[in-house]
This record gives structure tokens, C-alpha cells and sequence, in this order.
């Protein structure tokens, strides 16, 4: 096959290779591909100009712009710190309240507390604060101490049952293990609890098996869980009017409960985070809660 021979429809050249009756054209290359590789290169030569380019041994070619990364970094980080140092003031020094209705303070509050809340109590509570077995949700109403910024700040600080000399104590008694109530007895006051906050499960429930729990519940936990079983904020103890259970509603997990007791455990953080981060997490959660997130 001669190299000189010409396509018949296009008319350009062939390179003298075929394969299985295919011949290859010598296209040009397009003069788009030429434009693009000359503007690259003035790019490059300009850029060489103007900007820190050449390595020169301990130093480097400045450019005439004279830009420096390492100082317009550093001018960022000042900025910033200097800017973190204005808002981190005001929510140390200003009320809740008044942070809670700044939005830029709020702003900040999110954008931190998501991170702090990560860094520090998503290991029990979840990324998105559900909980789980044995750990409660913080997005629900059910706070054991008090929901207010005040009662969450000041239980992140001293921690539940922990070591710090504050500490909040909390403790639900062994009634079965103890020997302090009878199978029976515990039964009966089960079954009495989970129909307070599942009243359609009173009608399957004896009426006078529900009169004995009554009675066991009056004789032995209104004094945590209050007459009406709505809780005590002063001594942690849970709500049974809700369906906020930390370790389970159902009977056997119930019933356990009130056989081997229960003691929930949170770190004190007062000696782990500054008061700064602690006053942000208590709003985040706060906000977190409010805004059904």
C-alpha cells in the first residue's frame, strides 16, 4: 500500500496502515489543541513572573506580586483567633437566655457544639443524641435532672454518680434482689407502671392485678417517682408517665429493672472541658431538643 495514497471522501492522506480493511488517516492535529497548549504556556510564564515560583537553593523566587503563603496564612489564623476570642467572651460572660436569642452566638453555638458533642458524648449518646440501651436520648423531653441550659450545664460539670465531690446520685434499689419485694409483688407493680404510660395495656391487665401494683407502687417508689409517678428532677428519678425509657419498656427489661436496680454513670467534665465548652454544649442541646433535630 502506498503512503501517498488519499482517502477518496475526505481527502486527506492515509499512513499506510489497515486493519481489516480499515485504513488510518493522517488528520492534522486541530488547531484548537495548538491554542490551548501556546495560552498554557503564557499562563506558565506569566505565573512565573508574578508568583513565588523558582526554588533557589534556601530561598525562592518572590514574583513580582511579592505574595506569601506561609504570611497570608498566618494573617488568617490571627484573624480568626482574634474573632474566636470575641464570641468566646460573650457566651462565657452573657446569660442564656440572651445568647439563646443572638443568632450569630447561636450560629456558633451549632457549629461548635455539633463538634464538641462528637468529639465527647456521641461514644454514648449516638451521633444524632438517641441514645441507646442504658444511655438516654437527649433529644426527647426526658431530662432526669432538669432540661434547662442551668441543669445541663451543671450535670455535664459534675457528672452522674461520678467521682467529682458534687456529683449528681442517683441510684434505683434492688427490690428483688434485696429481698425487699416479693416476685409477686414485683409482678404486680410492672405491670402497674408500664399501663401508666400505656393506658390500652390496663385492659389486659386484672383490675385488681393492677389495684396490688398501685399498692406496691404508693408503699415503696412514689417517694423518687412522686405521687402521680411523673418523676423528681431533685434526685434523677425518670418519669413513668412517658414513653422515655432508657433501658426498655417492655416487662422483662421492667422487670429487671426493678429486681436488680439500676445505676446510670456519667463522667464529670469539669476537669476535661473548660467552662467555655461546657456552656456551648449545654445550648446546643437545649437547641438540639427545641428544634426536633
Amino acid at each position: 500500500m502506498a503512503v501517498e495514497e488519499r482517502d477518496p471522501v475526505s481527502g486527506y492522506l492515509t499512513t499506510g496502515h489497515e486493519w481489516n480493511g480499515i485504513k488510518e488517516l493522517n488528520t492534522p492535529v486541530p488547531r484548537a489543541v495548538y491554542f490551548f497548549l501556546w495560552a498554557t504556556f503564557l499562563y506558565s510564564v506569566v505565573y512565573w513572573v508574578l508568583m513565588p515560583a523558582w526554588p533557589l537553593g534556601v530561598t525562592y523566587t518572590r514574583g513580582l506580586l511579592g505574595l506569601d503563603q506561609r504570611d497570608i496564612v498566618t494573617a488568617q489564623v490571627k484573624e480568626a483567633a482574634a474573632d474566636r476570642a470575641k464570641w468566646a467572651k460573650l457566651i462565657e460572660t452573657e446569660s442564656y437566655d440572651t445568647i439563646q436569642h443572638d443568632k450569630r452566638l447561636m450560629n456558633i453555638v451549632r457549629q461548635t457544639g455539633a463538634t464538641l458533642f462528637g468529639d465527647n458524648c456521641a461514644a454514648c449518646h449516638g451521633r444524632a443524641a438517641t441514645g441507646g440501651h442504658g444511655f438516654p436520648s437527649l433529644v426527647s423531653q426526658a431530662f432526669l435532672w432538669g432540661g434547662t441550659p442551668d441543669a445541663i450545664a451543671e450535670t455535664i460539670r459534675v457528672g452522674i454518680n461520678a467521682s467529682h465531690p458534687d456529683t449528681r446520685v442517683s441510684q434505683m434499689p434492688a427490690f428483688g434482689r434485696d429481698g425487699m419485694l416479693t416476685r409477686d409483688k414485683i409482678d404486680d407493680v410492672v405491670d402497674y407502671v408500664r399501663s401508666l404510660s400505656m393506658p390500652s395495656l390496663a385492659k389486659s391487665i386484672a383490675p385488681d392485678k393492677l389495684t396490688r401494683g398501685q399498692v406496691v407502687f404508693t408503699e415503696n417508689c412514689v417517694a423518687c417517682h412522686g405521687d402521680n409517678a411523673t418523676g423528681n428532677i431533685d434526685v434523677g428519678a425518670p418519669n413513668l408517665r412517658d414513653l422515655s425509657w432508657i433501658y426498655g419498656g417492655d416487662a422483662q427489661t421492667v422487670f429487671t429493672s426493678v429486681w436488680g436496680g439500676r445505676q446510670g454513670q456519667m463522667p464529670s467534665w469539669e476537669a476535661r472541658l473548660p467552662l467555655l465548652d461546657r456552656k456551648i454544649l449545654a445550648l446546643y442541646l437545649v437547641d438540639l431538643r427545641s428544634a426536633g433535630r
